[in-house]
């Protein structure tokens, strides 16, 4: 039996169902309860949703609890050179354990709308970079990129994004899933 892990935080929490939906149902499903969090988090988690689940596809994000900046200090939650090794450790983790491992790039804030709502701010400009040290790292090691950062953009991030500038309504968490479903499915026919 085929086994997809999907990892990351609440926004693949909002697709995973649509993922389910897109995929054959002989093919296995595994995604943890608990949100991903940040990179830290994830790294520390390997050993349970990775390297114990013998998948055929992982399926995996971090990034936006990365770039968390608290208002008075807008110091980032995790800097980008930690980002950049935990994202080394991690992706060498996982392409030994899975026989197909693929990076999503982290979805499109809406700063002001996020800054009005949230206790912290993120912001585009470290979305791009963070994508961009995420992007350049999975090139290196041969990972493919699932650019869900870009299906959002073309499809019209304001459209799709709830009001805490984030999270995204049902209609672009299924246009996520179906982004989600199409990356993976060539491997787990």
């Amino acid at each position: 039996m085929k086994k997809l892990v999907l990892i990351g935080d609440s926004i693949r929490m909002g697709y995973q169902d649509e993922v389910r939906r897109q995929l054959p149902t002989e093919v296995e499903i595994f995604a943890p309860t608990q949100n991903g969090g940040d990179s830290r988090n994830v790294k520390s988690h390997l050993q349970e949703w990775v390297l114990e689940q013998s998948a055929t596809v992982v399926h995996l994000n971090c990034g936006l609890h990365d770039i968390k900046r608290e208002f008075a200090s807008q110091q980032i939650s995790v800097p980008l050179e930690e980002y950049r090794s935990n994202l080394c450790q991690i992706l060498e983790t996982v392409t030994e354990a899975a026989e197909t491992t693929i990076w999503a790039t982290t979805t499109p804030v809406n700063q002001d709308w996020h800054h009005q709502r949230k206790g912290f701010d993120r912001l585009t400009s470290d979305v791009l970079e963070y994508n961009r040290v995420a992007v350049s790292i999975a090139e290196e090691l041969g990972v493919m990129v699932n650019d869900l950062y870009q299906t959002i953009t073309e499809a019209g991030r304001d459209q799709l994004l709830v009001p805490d500038g984030v999270h995204f309504s049902p209609q672009g968490s299924a246009l996520l899933g179906q982004a989600v479903a199409n990356a993976v499915s060539p491997y787990l026919t």
